[in-house]
């Protein structure tokens, strides 16, 4: 159970992580953490290091090396889910399609992620109240501003099937609004981060560089920082791997145990049908079979208590971080591990049964 839910778990994670890092090469944001800067602003499962000047964030965009930006800026959410204000090149980014309806294009419209529509309900031409901050409250609720959904999105597999999609001015009106209904203000404009792709490794290196150094602003790599992650995430889950190699070790003793305590307990048994014609390797295979059907009893018991526990931990994932866990198909390690419970069911059944080459038909049935 524990070998096949490490097994399910750090894979998924892997994948996911990868798949929703992959399509952007750099993060600009506030300085901080660039960790957090990552989780933040591409997955979407932590605080934001704080907010950028829209102006400073477009003063660096003018370097030839950057082939691609998009800004991203967040900071309400709907029942939990966070509203992301951007533009239409971030679903490009991420091949996402509608479902039903149509993408947003004035402001206060949004487009609904698979995930969250179906959650909650979301109907096309629903109109939903936005909450102050990144969780559920009831108390910071901007209602003089609702979003009218236009669209939901087919499932991607990817975070975006978690987040509500909208354009940048109407985050941005949507709290001047709040700020004694002013109209909000060109220079004041605030981003959450920028999202880059470069034109070749090598200027995003150079760029980062100046980032960092010349600028108030923090350049994050997201692929190094996912992978920084994933090594420490891996030294857990090797840690967890490891208790679990030993625990099965320690099962396949015991069938062993009871293997030994079962030819010994069923000598006579076995004594009696020696003497009906059955040979030592047909008793052998007999207890081998037996062994078997425990073991792939026991295998597959495990197996279904693991993807249990996945359900479980997922539900806990989504709850806390809108992140979700697939109850998959075995796959291919888990075809091996099955091998391995065959193999030493095979080396239990032949270690226990050699007393069954040299039994002494007539004496045990003697003391019987």
């Amino acid at each position: 159970m524990l070998t096949t839910f490490v097994l399910q778990i750090s894979k998924q994670l892997n994948h996911h992580l990868q798949e929703n890092s992959k399509p952007f090469d750099m993060v600009i944001g506030a300085k901080g953490s660039p960790l957090q800067l990552v989780l933040s602003a591409i997955l979407h499962i932590d605080n934001p290091t704080g907010n950028i000047s829209l102006d400073e964030a477009l003063g660096v965009l003018k370097n030839p090396m950057i082939k691609d930006a998009i800004p991203v800026s967040y900071g309400d959410n709907y029942k939990g889910y966070k509203i992301l204000g951007t533009s239409d090149k971030y679903l490009l980014r991420y091949r996402a399609t509608l479902k039903e309806g149509a993408l947003n294009v004035q402001d206060f419209e949004a487009v609904f992620g698979f995930e969250v529509a179906k959650k909650l309900n979301i109907r096309i031409g629903d109109s939903v109240v936005s909450s102050h901050g990144l969780l559920q409250n009831e108390i910071e609720v901007h209602d003089e501003k609702p979003f009218i959904v236009t669209g939901i999105l087919a499932p991607t597999g990817t975070v975006i099937d978690n987040l509500i999609i909208t354009n940048l001015e109407s985050i941005w009106k949507v709290h001047d609004f709040e700020d004694e209904h002013e109209e909000y203000s060109e220079e004041h404009k605030e981003i959450t981060a920028l999202l880059l792709n470069f034109r070749n490794p090598i200027g995003a290196l150079q760029f980062s560089r100046f980032i960092n150094k010349e600028t108030g602003l923090q350049a994050a790599f997201p692929k190094f920082e996912i992978d920084r992650l994933l090594k420490f995430l891996g030294i857990g889950f090797r840690t967890i791997n490891s208790i679990a190699i030993v625990i099965f070790l320690i099962a396949g003793l015991s069938i062993f145990i009871n293997l030994i305590k079962t030819v010994r307990e069923r000598k006579h048994e076995l004594a009696l049908l020696r003497t009906y014609g059955t040979t030592a390797f047909q008793l052998l295979k007999l207890i081998f079979f037996e062994a078997l059907f425990l073991s792939l009893i026991g295998g597959v018991l495990g197996w279904f208590l693991g993807r249990v526990c996945i359900l479980l931990f997922s539900t806990l994932a989504t709850n806390g971080y809108t992140y979700h866990f697939e109850i998959s198909v075995p796959d291919i390690e888990e075809f091996f591990l099955l091998i391995a419970i065959i193999l030493i069911t095979i080396l239990a059944t032949i270690l226990a049964s050699f007393s069954l080459f040299k039994l002494n038909i007539s004496k045990t049935l003697g003391d019987a």
